[in-house]
């Protein structure tokens, strides 16, 4: 298929140039005060997807920010894929500890990517990655080749749980309809072990806040005769695992699948170098719950953390205050066959009951998503693995990741349908971090194999 790697490789600094400027869109989607610029990013989206060749280009309002929608019907008898992105960001904070503005996108040459990286807000996660989709399709319609029907569903909310996405999919069954979905929303072991993630974990995310005196109070006087909540609060998150990092809320781990030795085997399969990890994130040591290595900790075991806590009195200087009120955003990241329905009810109660008299307490949910597993031996994953092997000379590796995108487990509910994902990003991209970026070689890479991948799905489903 000389004419892909051809096209690619005339185009490239246009291809690179044209996600630059996307990505200098502050599409902030956590942060009312960018609500311009995201409408602003989905107009963008829509006109990227207008200029390559697709139809029926909508930008379709919800009670949040808007989805796009293209689509390019080749004929009816042929297989339609249905690609989902995301053109949200995460906020980009803290600045200080950006090398470069996080919205002004810089190229740099690293060790892991010697072709140059794309360092910005969204590079990886995920407008270099749902490009790489348009970028794909354009190549296709301008070259006359593509085999297959294409709709896209670009949202503006998934990094605040995708709010309205669900109600948008419901109401749009038929619009929708496809015979596979394909994401590229994750990421790959290396540039030279290629992989594809064939579980997600589900997300419960929650904030919690402790209540002590009606107001804050001079520590002096009345230290030690009331609850300080901040004290309270930490007390409370130590009693959430036990000396094994085990979760002690009562039956957290009820419906949790245990894998065989077989299948542990499997996963141990993938190239895992425990020091380069720690050396990598700077760490003496990992840590995680007992019995279970790193890969089985991040893959396939459940897990609670801390995202943020605060409370009392953070500025400069000293203020010697007993606060009124802690705060704490917390995690729970699932496994198959755990709701985050369920997990939600579960901390709530539990965290109700080792709280002392002496605070009040309330648990706000946030947003969740279940768990998902997608199969190895459907005609998708075949024609994914496939793309893979043509395009990086080695057959890939499935992976788990420990990772949530909630609307998997939506889409194949209420369309039916199971979801590759076949992201290309790195570990070491940072993403949610400072400095986030993606390689020139992973995203050029990305449109020569999802290129491949429309071809080989044509040719299996046949």
């Amino acid at each position: 298929m000389d004419y892909i790697k051809n096209y690619i490789n005339k185009n490239k600094d246009r291809f690179v140039s044209e996600l630059i400027e996307l990505l200098k869109i502050p599409s902030i989607s956590a942060d009312p005060k960018y609500k311009k610029e995201v409408f602003f990013c989905a107009d963008a989206v829509a006109n990227s997807l207008k200029k390559a060749g697709a139809e029926n280009i909508e930008i379709c309002n919800t009670e949040g920010y808007p989805i796009v929608y293209a689509d390019k019907i080749v004929n009816d008898k042929l297989p339609t894929i249905l690609i989902y992105g995301h053109y949200d960001v995460q906020p980009p904070d803290p600045l200080e500890l950006w090398d470069s503005g996080p919205f002004e996108p810089v190229i740099k040459k690293t060790d892991i990517h010697p072709d140059g990286a794309i360092f910005a807000r969204g590079a990886c996660d995920d407008k270099g990655q749902f490009y790489m989709h348009v970028k794909a399709f354009e190549l296709m319609i301008k070259t006359k080749t593509l085999p297959c029907n294409i709709k896209f569903m670009i949202e503006g909310e998934e990094e605040v749980g995708s709010e309205n996405l669900g109600d948008f999919v419901r109401n749009n069954k038929e619009k929708l309809k496809a015979d596979a979905i394909l994401i590229s929303d994750t990421g790959i072991i290396s540039n030279d072990t290629p992989s594809i993630t064939t579980g997600l974990k589900g997300l419960s995310y929650l904030e919690v806040e402790v209540t002590g005196p009606n107001r804050d109070l001079h520590s002096g006087l009345y230290g030690g005769a009331v609850a300080n909540p901040i004290n309270i609060l930490c007390e409370m998150i130590a009693k959430m695992k036990d000396e094994k990092n085990h979760i002690i809320i009562p039956d957290f781990y009820e419906n949790v699948v245990e894998l065989s030795d077989i299948e542990r085997k499997e996963i141990a399969r993938a190239p895992f170098s425990l020091s380069k990890y720690k050396d990598a994130l700077d760490l003496s040591d990992v840590h995680g719950e007992s019995g279970y290595t790193t890969m089985e900790r991040t893959g396939i075991r459940p897990t609670l953390d801390v995202n943020g806590i605060w409370g009392g009195y953070t500025g400069e200087g000293a203020k010697t205050v007993i606060p009124s009120k802690a705060y704490a955003k917390i995690s729970m990241r699932l496994v198959p066959n755990q709701s985050d329905f369920e997990i939600t009810k579960k901390f709530t109660k539990y965290f109700n009951s080792i709280a002392p008299k002496s605070v009040k307490v309330e648990v706000r949910p946030h947003h969740g998503g279940e768990p998902y597993v997608s199969p190895i031996d459907s005609i998708a994953y075949k024609a994914a693995s496939d793309a893979m092997q043509t395009t990086y000379g080695k057959k890939p590796v499935p992976v788990r990741s420990g990772g949530s995108i909630p609307i998997v487990a939506l889409f194949e509910k209420e369309l039916g349908l199971k979801s590759v994902l076949l992201g290309f990003g790195l570990d070491s991209d940072a993403i949610h971090s400072p400095n986030e970026h993606y390689g020139i070689f992973n995203y050029l890479k990305g449109i020569e194999t999802i290129s491949h991948f429309f071809l080989n799905f044509v040719k299996y489903k046949k």
